[in-house]
């Protein structure tokens, strides 16, 4: 009988490539120290990225980490739950919910402009008073590690959009910080405050590509 270690290494790297990443890492990479080696291969982690597509994604460079690439390529989505207020307010928490206070609508709304997007059909709406959301989550629960946070710094784009009404102007205000694990800001992307007038209904967009991981997200916009 043939021991699965007998095989050549180009079978073993083919037969390993179709391994869920976690498990190789987590599993794999443990047999034994043949098994141990053949998963730290560049070899394999290119392989992964050719099967799923992400080579495509950036031009190939002889210098890159393949595992990196590959987990950080399979780690990106957007990170903010029920961001289109799909799913009313759930996975947000009020900060301020003033004047008639926090509601989602049907797009376009009484007073607003279809998005720019058809597949987005709902929105948050703020009211006359202070009204602020946020969102905070770990990037640990996400499947980033420490030496990849702390080593790679992953970019992570930072992206929000905003309208006023046909009938009132309001403030709109982004804060998005970057936590310790005890909660201390290690950094902070605030951009100045965008002041809009009744009749301002084009949707904008705000965006940002920011090195580091960014961990808390809230919005702050005051209808006058």
């Amino acid at each position: 009988m043939v021991n699965i270690g007998d095989l050549p290494e180009d079978v073993m790297l083919e037969i390993l490539s179709f391994v869920p990443a976690r498990h190789l890492v987590r599993s794999c990479r443990l047999v034994c120290l043949l098994w141990r080696d053949l998963v730290d291969l560049s070899t394999l982690w290119k392989r992964k990225c050719q099967q799923e597509g992400y080579l495509s994604e950036t031009p190939d460079s002889g210098n890159r980490d393949w595992r990196i690439f590959y987990f950080l390529c399979n780690l990106k989505r957007n990170l903010i739950r029920n961001p289109c207020a799909e799913d009313a307010f759930n996975s947000w928490s009020f900060q301020s919910n003033e004047g008639n206070e926090w509601k989602v609508e049907e797009l376009p709304g009484d007073c607003g402009k279809d998005f720019p997007h058809p597949h987005i059909r709902k929105y948050f709406v703020t009211s006359y008073g202070p009204c602020v959301k946020f969102q905070l989550f770990s990037l640990k629960d996400e499947g980033y590690w420490d030496e990849l946070m702390d080593e790679t710094r992953p970019d992570i784009v930072v992206k929000d959009w905003y309208a006023a009404r046909f009938d009132c102007g309001c403030r709109y205000q982004l804060t998005v910080q970057l936590l310790s694990a005890d909660y201390i800001v290690l950094q902070e992307f605030h951009p100045d405050d965008v002041i809009l007038q009744p009749g301002d209904v084009d949707w904008c967009e705000l965006s940002r590509s920011q090195p580091k991981v960014l961990l808390l997200i809230s919005e702050d916009a005051v209808s006058d």
